[in-house]
């Protein structure tokens, strides 16, 4: 499973539950509709031990939430659902798509375009400020706090 070190950086901190390998691709297949284990295991090809191992964590720390449910004359199971907090993840995994489509684009072009819903107009992952502005990312600073590694 995965640790949460005792560490003020919040980086390191989400790493500890998102950093191990598989867990960015499980969370890859939930925002794409998987939910059962075997879809997870069918879609990724992980090993069943790493698979568990990678949903319990997902579980423990809130991202992923088990749903009991019972096919007809089968014993029951369970289905695993993203919660708000793995929802909110979705940015952070377009921020990575992103990433690789720009800077280790694949031969055929992506395997998925970011477009608002019902139009063909693309959007892309940025900087938005509280009034809901976008900002370029050579315009955001980052102001050390009291608690930032290194300061105490």
């Amino acid at each position: 499973m995965g640790k949460i070190p005792n560490d003020s950086c919040a980086i390191a901190r989400s790493l500890g539950v998102l950093g191990e390998r598989w867990t960015f691709l499980i969370l890859r297949e939930a925002v794409a509709g998987s939910s059962r284990f075997s879809e997870f295991r069918s879609g990724l090809g992980v090993a069943p031990d790493v698979l568990t191992a990678r949903l319990n964590t997902l579980v423990e720390y809130g991202v992923m939430e088990k749903v009991p449910y019972r096919e007809p004359r089968e014993r029951a199971r369970f289905s695993y659902v993203l919660t708000d907090a793995g929802r909110e993840l979705l940015v952070v995994l377009l921020g990575l798509q992103q990433w690789g489509d720009k800077y280790l684009p694949w031969p055929d072009g992506p395997s998925i375009l970011r477009l608002v819903e019902g139009t063909e107009r693309p959007v892309h992952v940025g900087f938005i400020d509280d009034d809901g502005n976008e900002v370029d990312e050579s315009s955001v600073a980052l102001m050390p706090t009291a608690a930032s590694p290194g300061r105490k």
